[in-house]
């Protein structure tokens, strides 16, 4: 089983459960906990699948806005007929994992790092990737009076959401790729990597303790709200300019019990991501909703708007992205090489794009046998 090796900088933490702390680490405006959310009901006398109610997990979060949208416009309690949807938020990837393992959640979306994190932990056994949910997302921006250029970066002080997330492992790896050098435990180096809380980086910019962030959505826009630019949006560093974000997992043993369950939420989803793509303002404005009811915050216009259209909402789980984001971890130096043979299965994902007229996704040699 691969370790991660312990982090001096964190060490009121558990050994990693740094690794992939906040992968989006609910945006601007989600001060949400795991407490239950409402989910409409489901219709009176429709038939149940095999389970009566279904427990999923998500954050309050546009990069989670396939589950936001298709909870708030009942397109996945459609799909499940008489089987009810509990729904519960989470501020972070540890905690989301945490309730799948207790089985208070059956299904849930999340990032890569908590993903690979929680597959590696159990040996293979409490996690498969069932689906692909979101791409994208995330930016450099910065300080410009400040930081003009890329190579500017270089001596000033950039914000990431957490030791080891995702937005961390990414600056990381593309410090090292400009030939620079910083301790990833510490933060120090060519580069001071400043780990802080997404909801408190808009006050660190203000207050001129931060130079910029590497950040997901909507925090970036919020920072140019503030007076940032965005220097560099990820997408851009990635084939295609498409790099997984958010993932849909399972628990196995729910899995293995409760297939038609699954396969039911997966053709939500894909239906959810359909309606999204067709109805980007309708979808926007509906997910605006559901923040609203989850942190008694909606995002004004001139956060959302940027930030919405930077996200790509996709069924493919853009698998290759998965494996070259642990490579990334592992360059670091806060992953030792992982084992992720197993970790997807597509199976009915592929059952359900194929009966849509889609094409299907491939697992790029990560799937369960």
């Amino acid at each position: 089983m691969p370790a991660v090796r312990p982090i001096t900088a964190l060490r009121t933490l558990a050994v990693i459960t740094a690794l992939p702390l906040l992968l989006t680490a609910c945006g601007y405006g989600s001060d949400s906990t795991d407490d239950d959310k409402p989910a409409p009901a489901a219709a009176a006398g429709a038939e149940k699948l095999s389970a009566d109610e279904v427990k999923i997990g998500y954050f309050p979060n546009l990069t989670h806005a396939t589950a936001l949208v298709g909870v708030q416009e009942g397109l996945f309690q459609k799909e499940l007929g008489g089987t009810t949807i509990k729904a519960s938020t989470f501020n972070a990837g540890p905690s989301e994992i945490e309730a799948l393992n207790a089985g208070s959640i059956d299904i849930g979306w999340i990032g890569p790092s908590p993903a690979i994190n929680g597959y590696t932990k159990s040996h293979g056994e409490n996690l498969r990737i069932v689906g692909g949910s979101a791409s994208g997302g995330v930016k450099l921006v910065v300080n410009p009076e400040k930081i003009k250029s890329l190579k500017d970066v270089k001596g000033k002080k950039i914000a990431t959401p957490q030791l080891g997330n995702t937005q961390d492992v990414a600056f990381l790896n593309w410090i090292a790729d400009q030939g620079w050098t910083v301790d990833a435990d510490s933060g120090k180096g060519d580069v001071s990597v400043v780990r802080t809380d997404n909801k408190v980086t808009p006050d660190a910019y203000k207050s001129g303790s931060i130079d910029g962030a590497w950040v997901p959505e909507p925090t970036a826009s919020k920072l140019v709200s503030e007076g940032a630019e965005v220097l560099l949006d990820e997408a851009d560093l990635w084939p295609g300019k498409k790099f997984v974000i958010t993932n849909i997992i399972v628990s196995q043993k729910f899995l293995a019990e409760h297939p038609d369950v699954v396969e039911a939420v997966l053709r939500g989803s894909v239906k959810t991501n359909e309606w999204i793509n067709a109805n980007p303002d309708k979808a926007k404005a509906s997910a605006n909703t559901a923040l609203e009811k989850l942190s008694g915050k909606a995002l004004p216009a001139d956060i959302i708007d940027p930030a919405w259209k930077s996200v790509a909402f996709l069924d493919d789980p853009l698998a290759s992205t998965l494996d070259t984001e642990a490579e990334h971890a592992v360059k670091a130096g806060l992953l030792e090489k992982p084992d992720l043979t197993g970790i997807y299965d597509l199976t009915l994902l592929n059952k359900v794009l194929g009966a849509a007229g889609k094409d299907t996704v491939d697992d790029a040699g990560l799937g369960a046998e």
